[in-house]
C-alpha cells in the first residue's frame, strides 16, 4: 500500500473534522488493490486504476459525512444499459448506471462495511475497463 505524500501534504493542510475517517478509507481503499494510485483531484483524495480515475472522496464542502463516488472518468461516456456492478448489499446510492456513492458518517459504518467496500472496489475497478 503506497500513500501518496501528495494527498497527506493536502489532508494535513485541511484541519478537516472528518479526518480520522478520511484515513480509514484512504487505508481501507489502498490496501484493496495494489494497482491503485492516490493523487489530488477536485481538492479531494482520488484513486486511479491504469492512470483512469475510479474513485473520488468528496470531503468539501465540509459536511456530516464523507462520500466515496465511483464513477469511469471525468469525460461523459455513453451510458451502460445495465449498472456497473451488483448492489446486493444496498451501500451503493446510483446516480447513473456508470456512477454511484457511497455515504460513511463514522468509523464504526466504515468499519462494518469494510469487507464489502473491499469488493465493490475491485468490481468497480474490473467493470469500469470496458
Amino acid at each position: 500500500m503506497i500513500r501518496s505524500l501528495e494527498v497527506t501534504n493536502f489532508l494535513e493542510s485541511q484541519n478537516h473534522p472528518l479526518r480520522k475517517e478520511i484515513e480509514e478509507l484512504r487505508n481501507v481503499i489502498l490496501s484493496s488493490n495494489k494497482h491503485l494510485a492516490e493523487n489530488i483531484k477536485w481538492n479531494a483524495p482520488n484513486y486511479c486504476f491504469g492512470n483512469e480515475d475510479r474513485i473520488t472522496m468528496k470531503i468539501q464542502p465540509v459536511a456530516s459525512n464523507i462520500q466515496l463516488i465511483f464513477h469511469r472518468g471525468a469525460k461523459k461516456k455513453e451510458q451502460p444499459k445495465e449498472r456497473l456492478i451488483a448492489n446486493k448489499n444496498k451501500i451503493l446510492i446510483w446516480k447513473e448506471n456508470d456512477r454511484a456513492i457511497i455515504a460513511f458518517k463514522n468509523s464504526k459504518e466504515i468499519e462494518s462495511a469494510k469487507a464489502e467496500l473491499k469488493t465493490i472496489i475491485n468490481e468497480w475497478i474490473i467493470a469500469s475497463q470496458s
